[in-house]
């Protein structure tokens, strides 16, 4: 089973990390529109045990300075 996260923009935090683990999930597909907040979150993920697999970056509003991480966790 997989989860798609596609938090706001302060990320999942502990309660969404929390809430992802208490699935069972295998796989996390987790959508950012932050990258600090993927950071704080890739943290969180990777202490409780899930591994960063890919990150790809996607210019979804471009002429802006906004941009979105989809990034792939498994459980390790």
């Amino acid at each position: 089973a997989a989860v798609i996260a596609d938090p706001a923009r302060p990320g999942l935090g502990r309660p969404g990390v929390a809430a992802v683990d208490g699935t069972g999930a295998a796989v996390l597909v987790l959508v950012s529109c932050d990258p600090a907040s993927l950071g704080r979150d890739a943290g969180l993920l990777t202490a409780g045990g899930w591994a960063l697999e890919a990150v790809t970056v996607v210019d979804a509003f471009p002429h802006t300075p906004h941009i979105e991480c989809v990034s792939r966790f498994v459980r390790g």
